[in-house]
C-alpha cells in the first residue's frame, strides 16, 4: 500500500476546489468597490465593512462545500425556524426607528427576515422537487400560501423592502416552476392599471386624508414623493432630490474619488447604505456606473448559466431564483436612488454597508457555486 504524504498543495487544492473562479472574481471586484466607496462615504465604517466581507466570504465558502441535496434537506427546518422567529419578532421583538424587526437572543440581535431570503427559495425549490412531473394548480396554491405566511409577518413589522425581496424570491421559484401565463397576465394587467391610476390621478390621491387601503401613511407618502419630490423638498422629498443631484453632478467621468461634494457635505442621506450608488455616480460618473452595471450583468449571466446546466429541477429553480434576486436587489436600489421607484430600503447588492444582508447575498453565491460543482449528478 502506497503511503500518501501530506503536501501543502493538497490542502490548498481542497480549500479552493468548491470555489467557482468566475464568481470569485466578480465577488472580489464588488467587495473591493464596496470598501473603496466606504472609505469615501463613511470612513469610520470601512474597517467594519472589511470584516463583514471576510465573514460573508467564509459563509460563501461553507455553502459552496455543501452538496445541493444537503442544502435542500435543510429547506423545511430553515423555513419553519424562520417563521417561528418572525412570530417571535411580532411578540417580543425590539422596536427601532418605528419598526419592530429585531429579536434579542441574549448574545446578539438578529433580523429573522433576512433568513427568509434564503429559506424561502430553498423551501419552494424543495417542494416543487417533491411534485416534479405532477405539479398542478393546487400545488401552486400551496406554494403561494407557503410564501404568503412569512411575507405577511414581515409586512407587519413593517419592512416593505425586505417583504418585497422575500416575495420576489418565492415568486421567481413559482414562475420558473411553470406557473401558467393565464394566471400571470391578469395580475400584471391589474398592477399596470393600478400604477396608471396613481400616475393619472396622483394629485387627488395624494391629498391629505385620502386613504389607500392596505398601505400605511408613510408608504403612501413614498409613492406620492416619487411622483413629485418637490411636494416636500425639505422633508420626504429631500432624499430623492439630493440623490438625483449627486448622480447628475457626476457627469461622464465623475468628480474623482473622495471629491464628491454632495457626499462629503452630507447632503446624500444614508450614503453608506441605501444611497451608496449616488456616491459612486458622483465620484466616478456615468462611466463608473456603467462598469458596475457590467459587473452585475456578468454575475447574472454566470448565475443563469449555472442554472441552465443544473442537475435537477430543484437546483435549476434554486439557481434561477437566486440569480433573479440579485437582479431585483440591483434594479430596485438603482431605481429608487435615481427617482424612478419609491424608496423602500433595499441595499445595493455586495456594495452597501451591512453585515446581515452581505452574508445572505454571499450565501446565495455559495449556493450557486455548490450547484455548479455538483452539476454532474448520479440521479440524472
Amino acid at each position: 500500500m502506497t503511503e500518501q504524504r501530506f503536501h501543502p498543495f493538497n490542502l490548498v487544492r481542497a480549500f479552493v476546489r468548491p470555489i467557482d473562479p468566475v464568481l470569485l472574481a466578480i465577488m472580489a471586484v464588488l467587495l473591493g468597490a464596496s470598501y473603496l466607496l466606504m472609505l469615501s462615504a463613511s470612513p469610520e465604517r470601512a474597517q467594519t465593512q472589511l470584516v463583514n466581507s471576510g465573514v460573508a466570504l467564509c459563509a460563501m465558502w461553507a455553502a459552496a462545500r455543501l452538496p445541493p441535496q444537503r442544502l435542500l434537506s435543510l429547506a423545511v427546518p430553515l423555513y419553519l425556524l424562520g417563521v417561528v422567529l418572525l412570530i417571535g419578532v411580532a411578540l417580543f421583538g425590539e422596536t427601532s426607528k418605528g419598526a419592530q424587526r429585531w429579536l434579542d437572543i441574549g448574545v446578539t440581535r438578529i433580523q429573522p427576515s433576512e433568513l427568509m431570503k434564503i429559506a424561502m427559495p430553498l423551501m419552494l425549490a424543495w417542494y416543487f422537487q417533491q411534485r416534479e412531473g405532477m405539479a398542478g394548480l393546487r400545488d401552486f396554491i400551496v406554494a403561494g400560501v407557503l410564501l404568503a405566511v412569512p411575507v405577511a409577518l414581515i409586512v407587519t413589522q413593517p419592512d416593505l423592502g425586505t417583504s418585497l425581496l422575500v416575495a420576489a424570491a418565492g415568486l421567481y421559484v413559482i414562475f420558473f416552476a411553470g406557473l401558467s401565463w393565464k394566471l400571470i397576465i391578469p395580475v400584471v394587467l391589474v398592477g399596470v392599471l393600478g400604477l396608471g391610476s396613481i400616475v393619472v390621478f396622483g394629485d387627488q390621491l395624494c391629498q391629505p386624508g385620502v386613504d389607500w387601503y392596505g398601505l400605511r401613511e408613510y408608504q403612501k407618502q413614498r409613492v406620492c414623493t416619487l411622483l413629485d419630490p418637490t411636494r416636500d423638498p425639505l422633508g420626504k422629498g429631500f432624499h430623492i432630490i439630493q440623490s438625483t443631484i449627486a448622480i447628475g453632478s457626476g457627469g461622464l467621468l465623475g468628480k474623482g474619488w473622495l471629491e464628491g461634494t454632495q457626499t462629503h457635505l452630507a447632503f446624500i442621506p444614508e450614503r453608506h447604505t441605501d444611497f451608496i450608488f449616488s456616491v459612486l455616480a458622483e465620484e466616478f460618473g456615468l462611466l463608473g456606473a456603467l462598469v458596475l452595471l457590467g459587473v452585475y450583468i456578468l454575475l447574472l449571466a454566470r448565475g443563469f448559466q449555472i442554472a441552465l446546466y443544473a442537475p435537477s429541477l430543484a437546483t435549476r429553480l434554486l439557481a434561477s431564483a437566486i440569480t433573479a434576486i440579485f437582479f431585483t436587489y440591483a434594479f430596485v436600489n438603482m431605481g429608487m436612488v435615481s427617482g424612478i421607484l419609491p424608496v423602500v430600503g433595499v441595499p445595493l447588492p455586495f456594495i452597501s454597508y451591512g453585515g446581515t444582508a452581505l452574508v445572505t447575498l454571499c450565501l446565495g453565491v455559495g449556493i450557486l457555486m455548490s450547484i455548479h460543482r455538483h452539476r454532474v449528478s448520479s440521479t440524472d
